[in-house]
């Protein structure tokens, strides 16, 4: 009997793991003092007990409304942004991608599918090429039109915890496009052995403290984790050691680079062989690898 196919997946955060915040850089195109934005006028209104990621969906639909500089604001406008996106991912991405397929072409009858869940604007991740070529899907913060195609309400929010919800998505092999309509579908009980991707096959990547839930929840079923952070920026960098490293929530902290010259791009991929040599090695002893 021909082995059941595997499929594995690496599930990375967006802004600030595979770019520079997407958010920030739009903000910036239209002229804003992005540093206000986020040190004043967000962290106000969530000191007054607001989710962070609804605090900036709500200032951005407050400017569109009031006709400050994002007025007239569409979901086309934003995929145009996203395309700008293209020349600032940081090194190696998108060469990681190819890579590690080819790494995993190696093997048989196991593949691997790549996903964003982020909390930036779906829109934008998805004007980008690079993100259309690569991703099965993303997960991303959405927002609603009107007739005239000015913005106007929150669709979705990706937080913190909700984080988690695509991750068993995925696991359970529930397309967005079901979901979406049926919001109800990923607590459907779906046997552990009958789930299209188990959790020891992905690989997660993210840097962030809204990533410490899916952190926890692929680490615990004995999938990868990989914590990302910029030397370059000593506040967040700090933060993150002092977050990440001291209660021991991830192996390691990684400067974003890709190539498989750096030392996290050469993880991952060494990550994805292990997992693929594993599975081969199961199957051999006839051993179920879920």
């Amino acid at each position: 009997m021909a082995p059941s196919p595997e499929i594995l997946a690496v599930v990375f955060d967006f802004d600030d793991t595979l770019t520079p915040d997407s958010t920030t850089k739009l903000l910036g195109s239209f002229g804003y003092d992005t540093e206000a934005f986020w040190k004043e006028r967000v962290r106000s209104l969530v000191a007054q007990g607001y989710d962070p990621t609804l605090a900036w969906l709500n200032l951005f639909l407050a400017d569109i409304r009031a006709g400050g500089p994002l007025a007239g604001l569409t979901n086309q406008r934003l995929r145009d942004f996203g395309a700008t996106l293209d020349d600032s991912y940081f090194p190696g991405i998108p060469d990681i991608f190819p890579r590690l397929q080819a790494e995993v072409a190696k093997y048989r009858d196991i593949s691997l599918e790549f996903y964003v869940i982020s909390s930036g604007l779906r829109e934008v991740i998805l004007g980008s090429e690079v993100a259309r070529d690569n991703f099965t899907e993303v997960y991303a913060c959405e927002l609603g039109e009107e007739e005239s195609g000015d913005l106007r309400d929150i669709k979705r929010c990706v937080t913190f915890t909700e984080k988690t919800r695509y991750l068993f998505e995925i696991n359970k092999g529930l397309a967005l496009s079901k979901t979406a309509e049926n919001p109800l579908l990923v607590n459907t009980d779906v046997p552990k052995e009958l789930r299209r991707i188990s959790f020891q096959n992905m690989i997660y990547v993210g840097d962030g403290l809204t990533d410490i839930p899916c952190f926890s929840l692929v680490k615990e079923n004995r999938g990868h984790v990989f914590g990302v952070f910029d030397p370059k920026r000593k506040d967040k960098a700090k933060q993150a050691l002092l977050d990440f490293l001291r209660p021991q929530r991830v192996f390691g902290m990684y400067e974003p680079l890709y190539r498989e010259t750096d030392a996290l791009g050469s993880l991952i991929e060494m990550a994805v062989a292990t997992r693929c040599s594993q599975i081969e090695l199961d199957r051999d002893q006839g051993y179920g690898s879920r």
